[in-house]
């Protein structure tokens, strides 16, 4: 499981003073900066105790609860030339508001299956046009370390 780590550092920033907040944006950006998972959590943990002495234990509780998840992209299993894709979802969020763009349009729909269908088609036509074109993830990086199928 990988969490965003845009939406990560949104949720602990909204924990943090005005007064606070651009230290604390840039001490996650050098946790998220790390070259291994194992320096990230350390860098985590100094940046949570820096919060609870800045009596910011809301924010330092967040780090600590969502750092693992949020770190998953850094573990060895990933080559380094895919870290910059799946730390975040924005693939996934393209395609909902591709989705709630052409659902809006329509307004409302007879029945559930109509609706499901124009999702359906919407995602076939992006997957297939927007998403053949250009190569996002080559998986040809990956090579020994994913178990072959059956």
């Amino acid at each position: 499981y990988q969490r965003c780590m845009v939406h990560f550092e949104r949720n602990i920033l909204a924990k943090v003073n005005p007064r606070n907040r651009e230290w604390a944006a840039d001490a996650l950006k050098a946790v998220f900066a790390m070259e291994s998972r194992d320096k990230a959590l350390e860098k985590a943990e100094s940046v949570a105790k820096e919060l609870e002495t800045r009596k910011l234990r809301e924010a330092a509780k967040c780090l600590r609860e969502g750092i693992s998840e949020t770190t998953t992209y850094l573990l060895d299993d990933y080559p380094r030339e895919h870290r910059r894709r799946i730390r975040t979802n924005n693939m996934i969020e393209r395609l909902n508001r591709e989705i709630r763009r052409r659902t809006r349009v329509v307004g409302s729909f007879p029945d559930g299956r109509s609706a499901l269908m124009l999702v359906c088609a919407r995602v076939r036509y992006v997957t297939s046009n927007e998403w053949s074109t250009r190569r996002y993830l080559d998986m040809s990086r990956l090579g020994e370390s994913v178990p072959v199928a059956n």
